[in-house]
């Protein structure tokens, strides 16, 4: 699928922050307040990243009535996690940090999937937005 705002098979463009995270068999998206609000009502949160040459690589998170756990899927560039849509929403609503799960790859390896609020910094960081961010937990305690 592709931006767009109105066709068939593409999904709604944004101002997006969508933070994602890649590391061996690991993915983890950060959201934040703006963007998991637009996660439970639309069902999708989309993001571009360009590369030189014309590439790009599309990621997404959706909700879905017909899931029942987190899953991944990766095809023509696009990245999607996918998550219940009755856990998306009380998870938007609620002091949950993370929605997490599992995938078995077929090597039989396992893909963590790991889609969480995102904290504002404990300490300030230059020419950083975080008027949008969660409150950090750990704010005003002195822990790191």
């Amino acid at each position: 699928m592709k931006p767009c705002s109105t066709t068939i098979g593409c999904w709604p463009t944004r101002k997006s922050q969508l933070k994602l995270r890649i590391k061996d068999n690991s993915i983890r998206f950060r959201l934040t307040r703006s963007e998991v609000d637009a996660l439970r009502e639309s069902g999708v949160m989309a993001a571009t990243t360009a590369f030189p040459g014309g590439g790009s690589l599309q990621y997404r998170v959706e909700s879905s009535p017909a899931s029942v756990q987190p899953a991944a899927f990766f095809s023509d560039n696009s990245l999607t996690v996918r998550l219940p849509e009755a856990a998306v929403h009380e998870w938007a609503s609620a002091e949950q940090v993370s929605l997490a799960g599992e995938q078995v790859l077929d090597d039989g390896e396992t893909l963590q999937i790991l889609v969480e609020k995102d904290f504002s910094c404990l300490t300030p960081r230059e020419g950083e937005d975080e008027s949008d961010m969660y409150a950090h937990p750990d704010a005003g305690t002195g822990r790191c």
